[in-house]
């Protein structure tokens, strides 16, 4: 991506994108079908404006875009020890969709048994993104996603009034916008909802990019 000469240029910005596995044992574990395109396209174009981008990625087989510092992660509890050591940042962009349970995992591989399926404590896991929000070294500008299957512009807007976020960025994933090209999203803030066209991630995240940008240079 050509690089362009912004505002962005120097300022950090942390971004996190793909899923998070949880381990139910040493050889299975518990995830969502995230494949971390939005996320990593939106650390490119920052990036590529100048910004000096920290991503922390979940488990995925895609290529760091240049310029970019990327830390890999598997779990949330990892990707929540990942974002508070890369603090202080001017704005955080969380993509990632970090699994909301993980298990009580076991230590040897699970067997299967006559008695049926084994039965799994699930244990909440962190809010990174409400947790962010609470922090003291809470970003100038944070945002969330929301991926949502139905009422999706109603639970991103409940959502960022309860995370306590400056935007949500909602897009229905149920149809192939998990590992597909392109993106439908409606951008939710204080002051309403601006819903954009469908466009592929890269158009996505240039313009997300910048409208972050206008909005840490307001």
């Amino acid at each position: 991506m050509t690089a362009i000469n912004t505002t962005l240029t120097g300022t950090h910005i942390l971004v996190t994108a793909g899923p998070t596995h949880e381990p139910i044992d040493p050889v299975r574990y518990l995830a969502n079908r995230s494949s971390g395109k939005q996320g990593f396209a939106i650390a490119a174009a920052l990036a590529a404006r100048g910004a000096r981008v920290t991503l922390i990625a979940g488990p995925v087989t895609l290529a760091t875009p240049e310029g970019v510092t990327r830390i890999d992660v598997e779990t949330a509890l990892q990707m929540e020890a990942a974002v508070a050591a890369a603090l202080p940042a001017a704005a955080a962009v969380l993509v990632a969709a970090v699994a909301d349970w993980r298990v009580d995992s076991a230590g040897q591989k699970i067997k299967k048994g006559a008695g049926g399926p084994p039965v799994l404590h699930l244990v909440e896991n962190p809010d990174i993104l409400a947790g962010l929000a609470r922090s003291p070294q809470r970003p100038r500008l944070l945002i969330g996603f929301a991926a949502e299957t139905e009422h999706v512009i109603d639970h991103a807007t409940a959502k960022r009034a309860r995370k306590q976020v400056d935007w949500i960025v909602a897009n229905d994933v149920s149809g192939d916008v998990m590992g597909g090209a392109a993106n439908t999203v409606h951008i939710v803030t204080a002051d309403g909802v601006e819903s954009w066209d469908r466009l592929p991630k890269e158009a996505v995240a240039e313009r997300l990019a910048a409208r972050i940008e206008r909005a840490l240079t307001a």
